[in-house]
């Protein structure tokens, strides 16, 4: 198991950070299903940042101290992936998490494709 925290990438500059398209993102290294656009929201950081995992169970959370900082890091249930990290920052009225990921992490499935790549029992989801 990797001790480490990969570096981070630097704001507005993956993929996804400004993405408003209605689907689902996956673990890019295993598939599984771990945030919806639903969830999704501008925080103003330059990452894509989600008040909530589909579940709270597919990611995990690991103490990180690297750079000087105390941090939550969340990683994928499944390939154990560093996703980014959480933090108590987000909109008080969504529950109030900031789940900050790096969009290197991750993979988009379009709502109309969802059913193609077998993530149709997920729609309700989204929308």
């Amino acid at each position: 198991m990797r001790k480490s925290v990969p570096e981070t990438e630097r704001p507005f500059s993956g993929q996804f950070w400004d993405h408003k398209e209605p689907g689902i993102y996956v673990d890019v290294v295993t598939g599984e299903p771990l945030f919806s656009s639903a969830d999704k929201f501008d925080s103003g950081t330059g990452w894509p940042s989600f008040t909530k995992p589909i579940e709270p169970a597919v990611v995990t959370e690991h103490e990180d101290v690297s750079h000087g900082m105390k941090r939550l890091e969340v990683r994928s249930r499944t390939g154990h992936s560093h996703l980014g990290h959480v933090f108590n920052d987000g909109p008080k009225d969504k529950g109030g998490l900031r789940y900050c990921i790096n969009s290197a992490a991750i993979r988009f499935i379009p709502y109309e494709e969802m059913d193609k790549f077998k993530y149709g029992e997920l729609k309700s989801l989204v929308k």
